[in-house]
């Protein structure tokens, strides 16, 4: 969420900011549950940006930073095949996140290496074929170059991991095509990416609520449809490949509420053209919040917004971490007024992120119905709040 992705950002951030305001590079460490809590319901210092009230978007100088806010995030998942039918899951995520509200990206109490933000990337491969998962972790400060965020026309970056936007003019800057680039040891992706779609807006006119207390929001859109092509790199092995991304931006400056505990987010791609996102905030005790949200998006016409109310959402399975946490794996989704009902698998359980903060994160297969024909797709589900 997306999304509602406040859980690895903050927990990611907090664990590297005497690191990266030093003149030495960052370093990691392990992250208990109860401090990950606390740091989601922490209160932003004064003089951020809060998301408070619906805005009017800007394309294409929104796909850019936004650094009078605390965090954001640039998040592009998405499912590829190779010319020898191997499926392939991937995930980039580039986040900004500022540690005082007037950043400086250089020269900060006279030294190039102090930052006032830092930037942290999230890779992983998922190689279904041979039943791997693959994941990389970065952390940079924005000093001489090292990580940065700029546009129009976009450039994200955290060293040699990139998302830049090739066209920003008229219509296209809304759209545009992108390529996107990671590498860790012997995995890669490099990909161009089209869209097909504009921008969607989520939540009320983009601003989506995470719980009653003022502020505690995001402005948040998606493109679901990126056509996608370009290689991959499994074990140095080179593959031409193609399919469908999803990129989802937010920001905002607060986190959860004291009540909450982490989400689910679904962003499923179906056969027939249509999309549907859909995060489920869940209480302290497991509960389903009622600030939980969705957007359909049909082939044609204008996106609907969904509530907490409007999408069915119940457990079929699921599978218990080594490492500790128990995650749902498995689900039937219903939206009864699109008269939609689906089942989502995961094509591999073992596609947890064991990172600062582990969660869980990996591509996924949907199979059922709309409007009383078969429909099925593909997508990516990310759990947060069930590690232990």
């Amino acid at each position: 969420m997306r999304k509602q992705h406040y859980l690895p950002v903050i927990a990611l951030i907090s664990l590297s900011l005497s690191a990266c305001l030093s003149e030495s590079p960052s370093t990691d460490g392990p992250l208990g549950a109860s401090r990950l809590a606390g740091l989601l319901r922490g209160e932003p210092a004064a003089g951020y940006a809060l998301a408070e009230a619906p805005r009017a978007f800007e394309f294409p100088a929104d796909h850019g930073p936004h650094r009078a806010f605390r965090n954001e995030w640039w998040y592009v998942t998405g499912n590829l095949d190779d010319e020898a039918g191997r499926r392939y899951g991937y995930e980039l995520t580039l986040f900004r996140f500022a540690l005082a509200p007037t950043v400086a990206t250089a020269d900060v109490d006279g030294s190039q290496w102090r930052s006032r933000e830092v930037f942290v990337g999230h890779f992983a491969l998922t190689d279904v074929r041979a039943g791997r998962f693959h994941v990389a972790e970065r952390f940079s400060r924005p000093a001489l170059g090292l990580a940065g965020a700029t546009g129009p026309p976009v450039r994200v970056w955290l060293e040699d991991w990139s998302l830049a936007q090739q066209q920003a003019d008229g219509a296209a800057g809304a759209r545009g095509s992108w390529r996107l680039h990671a590498r860790h040891g012997g995995i890669a992706v490099d990909l161009s990416l089209a869209a097909r779609r504009g921008p969607v807006l989520n939540g009320r006119d983009g601003l989506s609520r995470k719980s009653h207390e003022p502020g505690n929001a995001s402005y948040y859109y998606s493109m679901p449809r990126l056509e996608t092509q370009g290689t991959v790199v499994v074990d140095g092995d080179t593959r031409r490949v193609s399919g469908l991304s999803w990129l989802d931006r937010e920001w905002g400056s607060r986190g959860l509420s004291a009540s909450q505990q982490g989400w689910d987010w679904f962003a499923l791609q179906l056969d027939d053209g249509s999309n549907l996102m859909f995060y489920q905030l869940r209480e302290l005790d497991g509960a389903a919040h009622p600030m939980s949200a969705g957007t359909w998006m049909p082939p044609q016409g204008e996106p609907l917004y969904l509530s907490r109310d409007e999408v069915s959402l119940e457990i079929r399975d699921f599978w218990d971490s080594p490492a500790g946490g128990r995650y749902p794996m498995g689900w039937r989704l219903a939206v009864a007024a699109q008269d939609l009902s689906l089942q989502v698998e995961p094509v591999l359980e073992t596609q947890e992120l064991d990172t600062n903060v582990r969660y869980w994160e990996g591509a996924v297969d949907v199979s059922g119905e709309r409007a009383g024909k078969p429909v099925r797709g593909r997508g990516y589900v990310e759990l947060t709040g069930y590690a232990r």
